[in-house]
C-alpha cells in the first residue's frame, strides 16, 4: 500500500484558539518584563535612607523636623558630635551622606561612590536648609568618597549589573552543552567565574575607569557574583531541568536585577523590594562591587555571606541533581546523540 505525499500548500495549520493563547502568553509575557525593570524606576524615592547629622543636639533636632516636613519618612537620622564622626560612618557605609552643623555654615557631605542618586538628592536639598543665625555664607557641599574622575556618574558600575546576571546565565545553559561529567562543569563553572572575574574588572577598571582599589580585590568581587548566580542556575537546572532553568533565570533576571538598586540604592527602591534585591546575588553584587574599589572592603560582609550562601546552596542542588536519576529532558544532561541507523 502506497502513500502519496501531501500537495504543496496542504500543510495543517494551527487551530484559532492555539493562535489566542499564542497571542495571550506573549502579552503576559512583556507585560510582566514591563512591569519587573520599570517598576522599580518609576516608583523610586527617598524614604529611610540612612544619613548622619552632626553638630549641637538643638541644631540637630530642628534640621531633623525641617528633613521630616520636607521629605516625610525620608531619612534615617543618626545624630554625632561632629564632622569627623559623621565621615567615618560614611566610610564604613553605614550612612550614605551627612549634614554637618558642627561649623558655622552648614556643609553636606555625600559619598556619590557609595550611590550617587542619594548624593544629587542630599545636594539638592541642601539648597533649601535653613542656616543657622548669624551664618551669611551659602551652604557648601562636600564629596568624600567620590566617583572616578573617568566615570563621574558611575555608568559603567550601574550598565554592568545585567551582564553579570547574563554571564551566569550563559554558564549555567551552555556548559551542559560543552562539558561532559559533574565534576567537570562544576570545575568549569568555577574557572569562568575566575577569568570572567578577571575580564571585567579589567574592563571597568583599565579601560573605562570606572572602578577604584585593588584590581585584585574587585576581580574577586565579581568573581563571586558570578559563580553565585551561575551555580544557583545550574542547580536549579540539574535538580529540575528545563523548569528549573527557568526558574533560576527568572529569579536572576526578572527579580534580581531590576530589585539589584545598583544603578541608585537599595533604600530608594519601593517598599520591601530594596531589601530583597540585597539577598539576591544581582543585589548582593553590586553592593559588593562599591565597598571592595571605594571603601576599602567595608560593609562587605553582608554582601559576601550572601553570595556565599547561593553558591553553596547551588552547589549542594547540582550534587543532588547528579545522584539522582533525572529525565531524559534534564537541561544538564541534554548532549546530542547520533542518529541510529536502521537496517532492513
Amino acid at each position: 500500500m502506497s502513500t502519496q505525499a501531501a500537495p504543496p500548500g496542504a500543510a495543517s495549520f494551527s487551530p484559532w484558539p492555539a493562535v489566542a493563547g499564542a497571542v495571550a502568553l506573549l502579552t503576559v509575557t512583556i507585560s510582566l518584563l514591563l512591569t519587573a525593570f520599570a517598576w522599580p524606576s518609576v516608583r523610586s524615592s527617598v524614604h529611610d535612607v540612612p544619613i548622619a547629622v552632626a553638630g549641637p543636639a538643638p541644631a540637630v533636632k530642628q534640621l531633623t523636623a525641617v528633613l521630616d516636613r520636607r521629605l516625610p519618612d525620608g531619612f534615617e537620622v543618626t545624630e554625632v558630635a561632629d564632622a569627623a564622626a559623621a565621615e567615618q560612618l560614611i566610610r564604613d557605609r553605614k550612612v550614605y551622606g551627612a549634614i554637618d552643623l558642627s561649623s558655622g555654615t552648614p556643609q553636606v557631605i555625600t559619598a556619590s561612590a557609595g550611590s550617587a542618586a542619594v548624593a544629587q538628592a542630599l545636594n539638592t536639598l541642601a539648597t533649601g536648609l535653613t542656616k543657622p543665625p548669624g551664618a551669611n555664607t551659602e551652604v557648601t557641599a562636600r564629596d568624600l568618597v567620590p566617583l572616578p574622575a573617568d566615570d563621574p556618574r558611575g555608568a559603567g558600575l550601574a550598565a554592568a549589573a545585567l551582564p553579570l546576571v547574563m554571564g551566569g546565565l550563559l554558564t549555567a545553559l551552555l556548559l551542559p552543552r560543552l562539558v561532559r561529567g559533574s565534576a567537570h562543569r562544576i570545575i568549569g563553572a568555577f574557572a569562568f567565574a575566575i577569568t570572567g572575574g578577571l575580564a571585567v574588572a579589567a574592563i571597568l577598571q583599565f579601560w573605562f575607569g570606572s572602578l577604584d582599589g585593588s584590581y585584585w580585590a574587585n576581580s574577586a568581587a565579581v568573581a563571586l557574583t558570578v559563580a553565585a548566580t551561575s551555580l544557583t542556575v545550574l542547580g536549579l537546572a540539574s535538580l529540575l531541568g528545563y523548569a528549573g532553568f527557568g526558574l533560576g533565570a527568572a529569579t536572576m533576571v526578572l527579580i534580581g536585577n531590576p530589585l539589584s538598586g545598583t544603578a541608585t540604592a537599595p533604600e530608594m527602591l519601593p517598599g520591601w523590594s530594596g531589601t530583597l534585591g540585597q539577598l539576591l546575588p544581582p543585589g548582593a553584587g553590586g553592593r559588593l562591587l562599591r565597598s571592595t574599589p571605594f571603601f576599602n572592603g567595608h560593609d562587605a560582609t553582608h554582601s559576601a555571606t550572601v553570595l556565599t550562601a547561593w553558591l553553596t546552596l547551588g552547589t549542594v542542588l547540582y550534587v543532588a541533581g547528579s545522584l539522582r536519576t533525572r529525565p531524559t529532558g534534564s537541561v544538564t544532561n541534554t548532549v546530542a546523540q547520533p542518529a541510529k541507523q536502521t537496517t532492513i
